[in-house]
């Protein structure tokens, strides 16, 4: 069962009013906003402090996630879940191999056929689900207005590189196939991820662009993993931050990739490899406190040199999976609004 937390409204800064840390702010981030602290640390205290990438896989995708830790926070200060405004229905779609699935979000009592946005979730090619990023889904299909496909892609290290880059393409082409089933208007199917599934989003833009497919018409690129290089500045700044560290970056690649050199792939390496000419139009959002924001903005600048138009910004004082935390960290509201009023221009809504 999916979360939804992308609350909205006049009453959001009511709602989060009060939401205070329990300790000090954290070394590696003393600009950390209260809210966003408070969710840090209750997901510290809900993992026993146990760092992922000392568990194994398998693992790892038991422990508890930001997610969970904004529900901890959301029953703590009495914080209404909002009243979902989606309809979801569940899909397969035919990938190498065998099938995925993904979960299409459709705004309640819509009539007609809306743009479409097909979603990568996060987790590092490793972790994670679509029900994990089931608030962000929701968010830009209530915010939108449009249907919002999200895609359960195979996982490393199971399934090694290229297998989630090559279930996200297929699933970019099931949905262009099928517009007129999920009814979804064909000239308007942008792309959208998070962190690993932001690194998806614009190589599946980068594909169709090499395979002659009609491209997205917007990509909307959150924290994206865009580059194999772990030196950054924000790699150093941040290399201890939570819940996205270096040593965690570096557990990721490690279980995606077959051997170091896929790191080189321009699927992965976006800033230092990839061509970006010709690619859609771009909205690429960064958290202040987060080992990839370096490579989030030189993707952003890369992008811009290549003349594509692209809106940009950083959100200060939140980290690495803050997008989707809406009911509690006010920052997310305001991304949010950004990707949907970016994604409805793009849509000529």
């Amino acid at each position: 069962m999916g979360l939804a937390l992308s609350a909205c409204g006049d009453d959001d800064e009511a709602m989060t009013s009060g939401i205070t840390p329990k300790g000090p702010k954290p070394d590696w981030g003393p600009t950390i906003k209260p809210e966003m602290l408070r969710v840090i640390e209750k997901l510290d205290s809900l993992t026993n402090g146990v760092p992922l990438q000392t568990l194994s896989p398998q693992q790892a995708r038991m422990a508890p996630t930001p997610t969970d830790a904004v529900m901890a926070v959301m029953d703590e200060y009495n914080i209404p879940m909002p009243a979902s405004m989606v309809d979801t229905m569940g899909h397969k779609v035919p990938v190498q191999g065998g099938t995925i699935h993904v979960r299409s979000y459709r705004p309640k009592n819509a009539t007609g056929a809306l743009p479409g946005i097909v979603y990568y979730h996060g987790g590092g090619w490793v972790i994670a689900t679509i029900d994990t990023y089931d608030a962000s889904a929701r968010a830009l299909a209530e915010q939108v207005g449009a249907v919002v496909v999200s895609v359960e892609y195979r996982k490393g290290p199971e399934f090694k590189f290229p297998t989630a880059h090559e279930d996200s393409y297929a699933a970019y082409l099931w949905v262009r196939q099928n517009a007129a089933m999920l009814n979804i208007n064909p000239a308007k199917i942008a792309v959208a991820g998070e962190s690993a599934g932001g690194n998806l989003a614009s190589a599946v833009s980068i594909m169709a662009r090499d395979n002659g497919v009609p491209l997205p018409v917007h990509q909307l690129l959150v924290y994206p993993i865009a580059n194999n290089d772990t030196n950054t500045p924000s790699y150093q700044q941040y290399a201890n931050a939570k819940p996205l560290s270096k040593p965690l970056m570096e557990w990721f690649f490690m279980h995606y990739l077959r051997t170091p050199a896929d790191g080189n792939s321009p699927w992965i390496s976006l800033v230092d490899v990839a061509s970006v000419n010709g690619l859609p139009p771009a909205t690429v959002i960064n958290a202040e406190i987060d080992p990839l924001l370096s490579e989030g903005q030189q993707y952003a600048a890369k992008l811009k040199a290549a003349g594509i138009n692209v809106s940009s910004k950083v959100y200060e004082g939140v980290t690495h999976e803050f997008f989707g935390m809406a009911t509690v960290v006010p920052e997310a509201r305001e991304a949010q609004k950004m990707a949907a009023d970016e994604l409805k221009k793009a849509f000529g809504l």
